[in-house]
């Protein structure tokens, strides 16, 4: 039986994850992926100064790219022994010494970052994944609905790759939900959470249109 305290499985809400997390027991879920905010200014207008082939998408103005405190930091490490945290390199400080990062490189031009590091709690060796998400220029056709969303392609990868079949997924900040969508697809159960309402109402619509469907891996398997 899947104690989450309060919440129920395979659902996500709306709240600080700080105060959810506190409600959770304490190693209640299998893992944590998740892609918390920087502070690097992507949730204001960034978006619109970029220099792109194509008029840039306006995501709106908004707060929560502020950098998180340690408090967060250690919550996250609390909830679960198999976490992986995208930005991990803004938060080496407070994270444990770890030899298995992993390095998306998103064959990128122009002004975007031409990789992005995810620290994780394992103990397999660095892995890098090729993504191209260059802007509006993707390897496959998706929307964005989040000005840092993850293409659903590496969230499969990492999901299929660090998590065990069938577990609890907990993503603190769920944004516009692929982590979601991810577990689901897999074949993972799913909890979340984030402090807009309105990227909730998109993660379950999201979540929503993939229901009870499961989707092969679109690309190959990396071995350990």
């Amino acid at each position: 039986m899947i104690d989450l305290g309060p919440y129920s499985l395979d659902t996500i809400v709306v709240g600080d994850c700080l105060d959810v997390m506190r409600q959770m027991p304490d190693g209640c879920v299998g893992a944590v992926i998740t892609d918390p905010p920087y502070g690097i200014g992507e949730s204001g207008r960034k978006n619109k100064t970029r220099k792109q082939l194509a008029k840039p998408t306006d995501y709106g103005d908004y707060q929560w790219d502020a950098k998180l405190g340690r408090e967060y930091i250690d919550a996250i490490l609390g909830i679960a022994e198999d976490i992986v945290i995208f930005g991990g390199n803004y938060y080496a400080d407070w994270l444990p010494a770890s030899s298995s990062w992993i390095v998306w490189d998103k064959l990128n031009t122009g002004d975007f970052a031409d990789c992005e590091l995810a620290w994780t709690s394992h103990k397999k060796a660095v892995r890098k994944f090729s993504w191209r998400w260059n802007g509006f220029i993707k390897q496959q056709p998706e929307q964005r609905l989040h000005p840092t969303q993850k293409p659903l392609a590496l969230m499969e990868w990492v999901v299929s790759n660090y998590t065990h079949e069938h577990a609890v997924i907990f993503d603190p900040f769920m944004g516009s939900g692929t982590t979601a969508v991810a577990a689901k697809k897999l074949g993972r159960h799913y909890f979340g959470c984030d402090i807009s309402e309105e990227y909730v109402k998109m993660a379950r619509e999201r979540v929503a249109k993939i229901d009870g469907v499961q989707m092969p891996l679109s690309y190959t398997e990396m071995e350990d």
